[in-house]
């Protein structure tokens, strides 16, 4: 590998190969955090606009009062920071499918991982997100059916773009019926997604939610020169 490579854990995990990797952006020298799964990027500490968008505007949408957070997909550990820096949140719970990056994570071989791990309302759970939905007992192993103050997801690519087909309930009128159920009255159900705004699913969640809307995030790409965009919908339980 070159030298402004450096791998820093490989794992073989049941969705594939799972890489975790520095590199020095050559331009700017920026040390930079990558994890692949196979040949496709899963997060890049070059963009991290929108995972911190995700989170803010999530939080933003409620009152102030101890806030017990849910983020699903715990990637670089951005959206999760994010959280924890907001001054009403009393607790987090992050869960993620790939128990390898949570080794990484409490293992401090991710900038983030440490604060994460350190903090006393963060903790870091092993779990099928989807699933996790299905069985009907939430998120919370220590606790069934615990409701949330927001849910806040970044896993799959978009709702059409997915890590795998299994996800796709999540994504329709029962799936997210279920995800309302784990909402306090009044909590926010946020969602990233790569994809332009989706008139389609924006639709589909109007079905299940009240205040729903879709905002575009955007932020400089300096590999291809120019701003990039990404979406995050926003959904409230009434």
């Amino acid at each position: 590998m070159s030298a402004r490579f450096q791998e820093l854990d490989w794992r073989q995990t049941p969705l594939g190969e799972l890489t975790l990797r520095r590199r020095r952006d050559p331009g700017s020298g920026q040390e930079i955090h990558e994890i692949k799964l196979n040949d496709e990027f899963l997060m890049s500490s070059l963009f991290t606009v929108a995972e911190v968008e995700l989170a803010r505007l999530a939080l933003a949408e409620l009152p102030q009062k101890p806030l017990h957070v849910v983020v699903g997909g715990l990637g670089l550990g951005y959206t999760a920071q994010t959280v924890l820096e907001h001054p009403h949140t009393g607790s987090l719970l992050v869960v993620d499918a790939l128990n390898e990056v949570i080794e990484w994570h409490q293992q401090g071989l991710i900038p983030a991982g440490e604060a994460l791990a350190a903090d006393g309302r963060c903790r870091l759970v092993h779990g099928d997100f989807f699933a996790m939905l299905r069985s009907g007992q939430g998120f919370d192993p220590a606790e069934p059916g615990r409701l949330f103050d927001a849910i806040i997801v970044d896993i799959d690519h978009s709702p059409r773009h997915l890590l795998h087909p299994s996800n796709a309930d999540l994504y329709q009128p029962e799936g997210l019926r279920r995800l309302a159920d784990l909402l306090s009255p009044g909590g926010i159900f946020a969602l990233w997604s790569n994809d332009p705004p989706d008139e389609e699913f924006t639709a589909t969640l109007a079905t299940v939610f009240t205040a729903v809307r879709a905002e575009i995030i955007s932020f400089p790409n300096p590999l291809q020169d120019k701003d990039s965009t990404n979406t995050v919908y926003l959904a409230k339980r009434s």
